[in-house]
C-alpha cells in the first residue's frame, strides 16, 4: 500500500535524525573534549528539534488517518498504533520545548560532571531547576487527568500511573525495610576482598569475557567507559554500552557490564523487520530494566554463573582471590549492607534507593519543594530508608545522572523492572528446568533464546503488561519479587524472612 510506504519513510527519516542526536550523546559521554559542550548542546538541540518536526509533520498525521482505517497485515497494524499513539503526544509539545529540554540537558551533563567531582551540589543546581521547570511545561502540554507526575511518567512506562507506582512501592516497602533490619542484624560475611586493587586492564578483560559468553554481539556493538555506565541504541545494527572501572571495587565493573549487557541483548534481539520504525525500541523502560536486573542478578549474582566464570576470574587476578573459595565469594557479592550509591547497592535494599528518588521527583514536579530543598531532604529519607546518612552531596544527591538528562519520570522504572524480572525470570525457570546446568557450563544460549522469544523480538508491538500476562497470566506484583528475596537470602544468612 502506497501510503504505508510512504510512512515509513517519513516515521524512518525522523528515526534517523533522532539515532544521529543519540550518536552525538554518547560521544559527549565518552570521548568528547570537555570544551566542547556548548557547541554539542546547540547540534544535538537542533537534532531533536528537526526530529520533532518531521515526526509532527502534517503528512504524517494525514497518513496515520487514513491507515487508522483500512486493513492491515498485523505487523503493520502494530506500527500504525504505535505511531499513532506517538503522533498525539509529541503534538502536544512545541517543538520549542523540545530543542529547549535538548539544549538544557546537554549542558547539564557537563556541569553535574563537574559538580559531583568537586562536590558542588550549587553548581549543578541552577541547571535542575531548568530542567524541572522545562518538564513541568511538557506534563502541561501534554496533559493528565490526576497529577503532573502522571504524564512524565507515562512517557517511560506507558499506561502505568503514579498511584499504581505507590501503591506498589509501599507493598514493598512495608515488607522490605524489616527485611533489610533482619538481615542486617546478622553476622556480615567476609568482603573486603573484593576491594583489594584489582588492576583495571584485567577488569576489562574479564568483562569482555563475560559478554561473549552471554551474547552480546560485538559486530553489532561495542563497549566504553563512562563516568556513569549506561547502553545506547543507534539501530538494531548498532547497540552499544559503556562501564565504569573501579580499582578498589571488582565487584562494581562485572555488575555494571552485566547490567547494561541486558539492556544490550533486548536491543539487539529485536525482530529486523522492526528497523527504523518506532518499533524498534524496548516497550517499556520497565521491561528494559527487567531484562538488565535478570542479567545483573538473578544471573549474575547466582552461585551456578560463578560456577564457571569464578575460576576465569581467579586467574586474572590471583593474588586477591586465589585463596577465596567460591561459597565464599559467592556470599560476598550478595552481602547486603546499606550504602549511599544506588547503581552499587546490593539487590534488596536497591529499591529503597528508587523509593526515595520517586518521592522527590514527585515533590519537585508538584513544586512541594525546590530544588534547593533536595539536599537535605536527600540526606534524611537516605537515614529513613537505609540508616546511613551520605557524607557528601558526591555520594548523595549529585550521585545520579538521570535528572541532568532532564529525565524525570524515569527512576520508577528501576523498581518496576526489578519486580517485573522476577516474574520473567520464573517463567523462564519453568520452561528451562536446565538452566542451572546451562549457567554452570557458562552456555547461555537457551535463556537468551527464550527471552528473545517471548520478549526482545517484540519490540514495542507487545505492552509490557501484555508481555507478563502472557507468560503467567498475572499483572505486575511485588509479592513474586519478595518471595524470591525471602527465599535467596533467608539461605544464604540462614535465617527465617
Amino acid at each position: 500500500m502506497e501510503a504505508f510506504r510512504e510512512l515509513c519513510d517519513l516515521l524512518g527519516q525522523a528515526d534517523d535524525l533522532r539515532r544521529a542526536a543519540d550518536l552525538l550523546e554518547w560521544d559527549q559521554e565518552t570521548y568528547m573534549p570537555g570544551g566542547a559542550t556548548r557547541a554539542r548542546a546547540r547540534q544535538v538541540a537542533t537534532l531533536r528539534g528537526l526530529a520533532h518536526d518531521h515526526f509532527t509533520s502534517e503528512r504524517v498525521g494525514r497518513f496515520l488517518e487514513v491507515l487508522r482505517g483500512e486493513e492491515l497485515n498485523p505487523l503493520a497494524s502494530d506500527l500504525v498504533r504505535v505511531a499513532s499513539r506517538d503522533y498525539a503526544r509529541a503534538c502536544r509539545i512545541p517543538s520549542r520545548l523540545v530543542q529547549e529540554l535538548a539544549a538544557a540537558a546537554s549542558r547539564a551533563k557537563d556541569t553535574w560532571q563537574r559538580a559531583r567531582q568537586t562536590n558542588d551540589f550549587n553548581l549543578f543546581a541552577p541547571h535542575l531547576e531548568r530542567i524541572v521547570d522545562l518538564n513541568i511545561e511538557k506534563a502541561e502540554a501534554l496533559g493528565y487527568d490526576v497529577c503532573c507526575y502522571d504524564a512524565l511518567l507515562d512517557e517511560f512506562e506507558p499506561g502505568m500511573r503514579t498511584a499504581e507506582v505507590a501503591r506498589l512501592f509501599a507493598a514493598l516497602k512495608v515488607e522490605l525495610v524489616p527485611m533489610v533490619r533482619a538481615i542486617t542484624a546478622c553476622e556480615s560475611p567476609p568482603y573486603a576482598f573484593l576491594h583489594e586493587q584489582y588492576e583495571r586492564a584485567g577488569q576489562w578483560e574479564f568483562g569482555m569475557h563475560v559478554l561473549r559468553a552471554v551474547g552480546y554481539d560485538f559486530m553489532r556493538g561495542r563497549q566504553d567507559e563512562s563516568a556513569h555506565p549506561f547502553s545506547t541504541t543507534f539501530s538494531i545494527s548498532d547497540v552499544r554500552i559503556t562501564t565504569r572501572l573501579s580499582e578498589h571495587n571488582v565487584a562494581s565493573a562485572l555488575f555494571s557490564t552485566l547490567h547494561e549487557a541486558g539492556h544490550a541483548l533486548y536491543e539487539q534481539g529485536m525482530d529486523l523487520d522492526l528497523e527504523n520504525t518506532p518499533l524498534a525500541e524496548g516497550t517499556s523502560l520497565g521491561m528494559h530494566e527487567s531484562q538488565s536486573r535478570l542479567w545483573e542478578n538473578q544471573v549474575g549474582r547466582s552461585r551456578p554463573f560463578w560456577v564457571h566464570f569464578y575460576p576465569i576470574l581467579q586467574e586474572h587476578f590471583p593474588s586477591q582471590l586465589g585463596a577465596i573459595d567460591l561459597d565464599t565469594f559467592h556470599r560476598a557479592i550478595n552481602r547486603v549492607a546499606p550504602s549511599f550509591i544506588r547503581v552499587e547497592a546490593d539487590e534488596l535494599t536497591y529499591n529503597l534507593h528508587i523509593m526515595l528518588r520517586f518521592e522527590l521527583e514527585q515533590l519537585m514536579v508538584e513544586r512541594k519543594a525546590s530544588v534547593g530543598d533536595l539536599p537535605a531532604l536527600w540526606d534524611a529519607r537516605m537515614e529513613e530508608y537505609l540508616g546511613v546518612c551520605p557524607p557528601t552531596a558526591a555520594q548523595g544527591i549529585l550521585q545520579d545522572i538521570h535528572w541532568a538528562l532532564g529525565a524525570i519520570g524515569y527512576f520508577p522504572t528501576y523498581a518496576l523492572g526489578n519486580l517485573m524480572s522476577a516474574q520473567v525470570y520464573a517463567c523462564a525457570r519453568r520452561d528451562l528446568p536446565q538452566l542451572d546446568r546451562c549457567m554452570a557450563d557458562g552456555d547461555f544460549a537457551d535463556l537468551r533464546t527464550w527471552l528473545r522469544l517471548h520478549i526482545h523480538r517484540h519490540g514495542r508491538r507487545r505492552s509490557a503488561a501484555a508481555i507478563l500476562a502472557g507468560l503467567d497470566g498475572g499483572a505486575l506484583a511485588a509479592e513474586p519479587w519478595l518471595a524470591l528475596m525471602r527465599e535467596k537470602y533467608g539461605s544464604l544468612y540462614g535465617i527465617q524472612l
